[in-house]
């Protein structure tokens, strides 16, 4: 329940534990998949009696919400999740470091019993807590470093950040086997896999997105994701100018930070009347948007585990992805990929199910029950917390 606050349970069978969250930008937002799963884990460890609280970045909340305060308690609380506000300087580039030392800072002042650190970027301070003897624990939901929008400063601090997770993290746990694989390669660090969970979907009729954009229905292709280029979203429109079909693109998101590439994909879209930029959705326009698609495409060079892709499934979309291993795990053989990059495969595939509808309806019978037996969100912070658990027993 919204904007009410629940009292922690307490129990000789059920220690209640006092959780940390470092990492994220702001929540409850959309603004980015951490933003998405560090939500999701804070309410349901709220509700099974934990202590969470979560360390915002300041800035502009693209989410107004109404808050809960508690007396005597700095913070504001929603849901029972406590969340404190870090200041940190408008600069982008400056704005993540100076979230990391701040929060890495304050959160000596509580007793936490663990601190859980989201992204390779804000633990390169991970240190700090474990200097003080601190239970870390550091989930890397992809290798940031790789993304091509960071320049070389940056990428050399992220995979400084990756080692001092690999130094000094009670427990790091990864979203994919491939990562898995990565870890104890690179490093002979062993972690631990625990996929992100997913909701089910439950479909709404096109009426938000008849009005905003005149569509009936299944008559739209659509990708889900920031503006970034590590997304592919040139090699789609690229592809898509080319193909023969009536149906239109919707590329859905906001520049993530990139406004270059952002203006670039702007730039591409307006040759063709078909694509439609939608900017940030969220709400029922976006649920709209996923239960009526034709066919859901992830273009991507780079993830970790992509929460729209979950989400585009659970909602039985037919879907189009790269065949980089960490969307190839998701999918398995319950959707159809294309070579990273190769424009053309890709263009050949999007003909393909634009010819052959019966294929694309064969793909959306079965994802929704495979994604979401698949991934629980409950299952993972179950495992979570079994993982907090033992770290705090050694």
């Amino acid at each position: 329940m919204e904007g009410t606050l629940r009292m922690p349970r307490k129990n000789a069978d059920n220690q209640q534990l006092h959780i940390a969250m470092i990492g994220q930008k702001r929540v409850p937002s959309r603004e980015g998949g951490v933003e998405i799963v560090v939500w999701e884990m804070a309410q349901r460890l709220v509700r099974m009696g934990h202590l969470v609280d979560c360390y915002n970045r300041s800035g502009y909340h693209i989410h107004p919400r109404d808050y809960d305060t508690k007396p005597g308690m700095p913070g504001r609380y929603d849901g029972g999740v406590r969340i404190i506000t870090v200041p940190t300087f408008r600069n982008v580039k400056l704005n993540a470091i100076v979230y990391s030392v701040l929060a890495s800072f304050r959160v000596l002042f509580t007793h936490y019993d663990v601190i859980h650190y989201h992204a390779e970027g804000p633990s390169i301070m991970c240190w700090l807590p474990k200097l003080f003897g601190r239970k870390v624990v550091v989930t890397i939901h992809g290798l940031d470093w790789q993304r091509s929008k960071w320049g070389h400063f940056a990428s050399r601090m992220l995979r400084m950040g990756e080692k001092t997770a690999v130094k000094n993290a009670d427990e790091i746990i990864v979203l994919s086997k491939n990562l898995q694989e990565y870890f104890q390669k690179e490093y002979g660090r062993k972690t631990r896999f625990i996929p992100n969970g997913i909701n089910r979907g439950y479909r709404l009729q096109a009426d938000l997105i008849r009005t905003r954009y005149g569509l009936r229905g299944g008559d739209y292709y659509m990708s889900l994701s920031r503006i970034v280029p590590e997304k592919g979203i040139h090699y789609l429109v690229e592809a898509f100018r080319k193909t023969k079909t009536d149906k239109k693109l919707l590329i859905c998101g906001g520049s993530g930070g990139t406004d270059e590439y952002y203006h670039e994909i702007e730039k591409m879209a307006a040759e063709d009347p078909r694509i439609i930029m939608t900017g940030f959705i969220e709400g029922e326009e976006l649920e709209e948007l996923l239960s009526n698609a034709y066919c859901y495409v992830l273009p991507s060079d780079v993830e970790g585990m992509a929460i729209s892709l979950l989400e585009a499934m659970s909602y039985g979309n037919c879907c189009l992805v790269s065949d980089i291993k960490e969307n190839t795990e998701v999918v398995r053989d319950h959707a159809v990929t294309f070579r990273k990059g190769d424009v053309e495969d890709l263009r050949e595939k999007l003909q393909m199910l634009e010819d052959n509808p019966d294929t694309a309806a064969s793909y959306r019978d079965t994802a929704a029950d495979f994604i979401c037996g698949e991934h629980s969100w409950d299952e993972m912070v179950e495992e979570t917390v079994k993982l907090y658990r033992e770290v705090c027993s050694r």
